[in-house]
Order: C-alpha cells, then structure tokens, then sequence
C-alpha cells in the first residue's frame, strides 16, 4: 500500500509540473481587479480586434489550404496508379522535415525586393520598382504555412483512403459507380473524420507559430503575447492574450478529438469487409496532371526552400560562421539530448503506473500530460514565468527566477510540458503491443514491480523508447518561442540563431543553421515513411 501511495503521488506531483503553466495562465484571472479590468478594455480597444481578425482570417486560409492540397495529393496517390507514384508516397511526406519559419526565410531570401528572382526580373524585362508581391504578408503566410503543413491532413486522409475505404470503393467499383461518383459520395465521406483531424492538427500548429507571424510582421496572437510581455513589461496582458489563444486551441483540440473519436468509429466499420481497391491506372494528360498535382507540394514545400537556402552558401563559403556553428549546434543537441532522456523516463513511469493500476485518477494524470502538445510555446512561457514572478516576490531569497530563467532547469521543464505527450504516446502504443499475460507470467515467477519493468517491459520497449527520444530531440530542435525567452544566458540554439539572423537581413548567414535543422527533421520522416512502406 505505501508503494502505492508513492507511485500515485509521484503521478500527480509530475502531472502537477507539466500542467502548471495552463493553472498559472488560467489562475491569473483570480487576481482580477481595476487595473486588470483597465487593461482589457485597453486591448479590447486597440490591439484585441486585430489579433482576433488576423489570427482567424490565418486560420481559416490555412484550414483551406492544407485540405485541398493534403486531401487531392491523398487521392491521387491512393485512388490512382501512376509512374512514380511509389516515390511520391513518401516524398509527399518530406515538407514535415521543413519548420515553417525556415521556409518563410528561404522564399523571402529569393522573392523579396532585393532577392535574385525580383532582381533579373527587373534587368531581364527592363521593369522598374517591385515585380512580384509581398512576402512578408498575411497571403505569404498563408502559402507558407500550407506548404509547410498540409501533410498532417495528407498522412491521415491517405490512411484513411487506403486501409478504410477500400472495400466500400471496390464494391461501388462492382455496382458499376463511375469513378466521380465513388469519389463524391464514398471516398471523402470515409476520410472526412481523417480530413477534419488533420486540417485541426495542422491550425494548432498555426496558432502556436511565432516565426512566421514575427518574421512577416503578422499581427497574430502569438506575437502580441511577446509583444505584451517583453516590449510592454504587461505580464496581465500577456496572460489575458495566452487565455484567448487557449481558448482557439481548446476548440481545435476538441474538433481534432471528436475527429479522432469518428476516425476509429469509421475504422471498425471499414475493416469488417474484404478486399483492396484497386487503383486506376491512368495515362496520357491525366498521368502527367496527377504527377504534377504530387510534384508540385514537394518542389514548393521542400525543394525549393533547400535550393534557395544552398544558393547563398555556395557562393562563398568561407565567410560562413562555422565556428560559432559549432557552438550552436552543440547547444541544440544538449538541450535536445536532456529534454528526450527526461522525457522517455517520465513516460516510461507514467505508461508503467497505468499498465500497473488502471484506474481513473491515473488515467487522468496521463490525459492531462498529453494535453500539452496543444499548449502553444508563447503560453507556456507565460504560464512558467507567472508562478515563478510571485514565488520570487513572496520569497526572494529562494532564487526561483535564477534557477528558472539563467540555469537549463526552466527550458527543460518548458519543452517537457510541450513534448511529453510525444514520447507518452509512443511509449503507451509500445505498451499496448505486449500482452498483459507477460506481467502475469512474471509475477508468477517472482518478477514484480521495479524487476517487472527493467526485465520484462523494458526489452520490448527500446525501439519504442527509441522512437519516442527521436521524435522529442527534434521537436526540441526545432521549437523557437520559449527557447527565445527562457534560454539561459550564452546558450544560443540553432533555431534561436537562424531566427535572429533573418531578422537582422541576414538571410545568407540564416541558411546554415536552417539548413542543420532541415537536416535534423529529416529523421523521423524518414522513419515514418520507412514504417508506412512496411504497412503497405
């Protein structure tokens, strides 16, 4: 029983930790007083409506875009059969490699005023003043963001083309359905839970970017929260802005649920019956159509940003600050290493503790864990820096800023709330692949608890275990709002630097350490794209 009062207690203590910074953000409202009511009229009058008006106007194109592009690159590749169609299967996956902000980088390098393509444009034609549009703008935005996004919907449509559909369209096939018809009416309804989960993958990821809307000067949730805090010092406003931008990502999260509870729904129908459909060959016009309908996410997501951002390094190489490179990269990997090593060993615990007792507070702990891969970047900085402004108050002597703010302690714990529930969740499939009748057998023999775990868990669990630090290292790799913020002194990243590069005009010193994360993010698509091979 003391055991199991510890491994309870243990449970709440890390689900407390991680879910402080949302408590924090939502228990600054408890402190409401007049100067609090003046500052939300204060925005509600100036900046509230434009970053409401901005931040939907981004999420509703953007919702547009990744579902028309992820959507008919999953057709063509499911439905139809073409040459290359085996390549462009994986290398739909490759933009996922490409952060957004990288991207938004590599376009504005090439197309801004001053950029090559502007520039023999003008020498070319004789054109005087600026050719192409802007950039850095909400429409760029828009591009930028469903290229860099559109394979969350594409992955989950095509699984659901391909493995739920499948016998339904056979079977309208032999009814005598025209292929339109078997689309429309059999097709998409089968995939829209898979669409719908999707597209609310990718607008989280949208409303969680500060790159992008920094970079292009969008005036979007996310960077008023920076704004509010660093430029204004008005950590009440930052806290307010945090609770709205919670408020759009709690919708989502719960339409993504909802999808996901449909998806299932819509899986154990579609396996109840017989064969694969086949696909249809096509030739001529309509082969050469669906390979540049393929081609053309892949060029613009991922070829051409690569291209671009090799365009600057090829032409003097020396001038390139590699030693300094090292030192960032060096920095990324450190903080990546630590925070996939801490991240694997809670999510061991927390699998372990629900495989061993589970029942409903555990489970509990365990969700609310996972819900932190919704929380936005910008909010879990404010959501950490609040509770750690009025310990400093109340008890200055316990140096709490310093530990959090000028030590690794408080970054590490900031992309541990964003990035357990990457590593919970594959650790949680790993355990669902060994039958429960191992623990009993182990128990049998005398193997119970901690030996349960080290001899008979954890040999079935390295390659999940090893999946889920990848997957955390990257994502670490990659995460730029609180890292900026909460960093410790001297310890600049890779993301952090190729940030600060470009927005100095830096663009060809910004192409190196872009280039090394691209690199990074490589990984787990190809992992991915090995696994999906493996199931085809």
């Amino acid at each position: 029983m003391p055991r199991r009062w510890l491994s309870l207690s243990s449970m709440l203590l890390a689900a407390g930790l991680l879910s402080l910074p949302v408590l924090a953000v939502l228990g600054s409202w408890t402190q409401w007083d007049a100067e609090t009511a003046q500052i939300l009229r204060e925005l509600r009058q100036t900046v509230l409506p434009g970053y409401v008006g901005t931040t939907l106007a981004l999420a509703a194109m953007v919702g547009v875009g990744v579902v028309l592009v992820g959507t008919g690159a999953a057709a063509c590749v499911t439905l139809f059969d073409f040459r290359g169609r085996r390549t462009l299967e994986w290398a739909l996956l490759l933009p996922l490699a490409m952060p957004a902000y990288v991207v938004a980088y590599a376009y504005t390098d090439f197309l801004q005023f001053s950029g090559p393509a502007q520039t023999w444009l003008r020498e070319s034609f004789g054109l005087r003043g600026r050719v192409l549009p802007e950039v850095r703008s909400l429409g760029g935005a828009v591009v930028v963001f469903t290229l860099a996004l559109y394979p969350y919907v594409y992955l989950l449509a095509r699984t659901a083309l391909a493995e739920r559909a499948a016998h339904l369209l056979e079977a309208a096939r032999l009814l005598g359905a025209p292929l339109g018809r078997r689309i429309r009416q059999v097709a998409l309804p089968m995939a829209r839970p898979a669409i719908a989960a999707g597209a609310a993958l990718a607008l989280m990821e949208t409303l969680a970017d500060f790159g992008v809307s920094s970079y292009f000067g969008i005036q979007t949730f996310t960077a008023g929260i920076y704004k509010a805090w660093l430029a204004m010092d008005n950590r009440i406003a930052a806290a307010q802005l945090s609770t709205m931008l919670l408020v759009f990502v709690a919708v989502l999260l719960a339409l993504e649920q909802r999808a996901q509870a449909r998806l299932r729904f819509a899986s154990a129908r579609g396996r109840a019956g017989g064969h694969d459909a086949r696909a249809v060959p096509l030739a001529g016009w309509r082969q050469a159509l669906a390979q540049a309908l393929c081609a053309f996410p892949v060029l613009m997501g991922f070829v051409l940003p690569v291209a671009f951002m090799l365009r600057p390094l090829s032409a003097d190489w020396s001038v390139l600050p590699w030693d300094r490179f090292v030192q960032w990269a060096g920095n990324s990997v450190t903080l990546g290493a630590l925070t996939a090593v801490a991240a694997v060993a809670l999510a061991l615990f927390l699998a372990y503790c629900v495989r061993r007792t589970p029942e409903r507070l555990q489970r509990a702990a365990v969700q609310l864990v996972g819900l932190g891969y919704a929380v936005p970047g910008a909010v879990v900085v404010v959501g950490l820096l609040l509770p750690v402004g009025w310990l400093q108050q109340a008890a200055p002597e316990l140096g709490a800023a310093y530990w959090v703010t000028a030590t690794v302690l408080g970054i590490v714990w900031a992309y541990l709330v964003r990035f357990s529930a990457v590593a919970l969740q594959s650790m949680q499939s790993g355990y669902a692949r060994i039958p429960r009748s191992f623990d009993d057998s182990a128990r049998t023999l005398g193997a119970g608890g901690a030996a349960l775990l080290a001899r008979v868990h954890w040999p079935l669990l390295r390659r999940s275990a090893a999946a889920a630090a990848l997957l955390v290292f990257v994502d670490v790799m990659k995460e730029l709002p609180a890292t900026m913020v909460l960093r410790p002194f001297n310890m600049d990243t890779l993301a952090v630097v190729a940030y600060q590069l470009a927005r100095d005009e830096r663009l060809g010193e910004a192409a190196l350490p872009s280039l090394a994360l691209v690199l990074v993010g490589l990984a787990p698509v190809l992992l991915l794209s090995r696994t999906l091979r493996s199931r085809g």
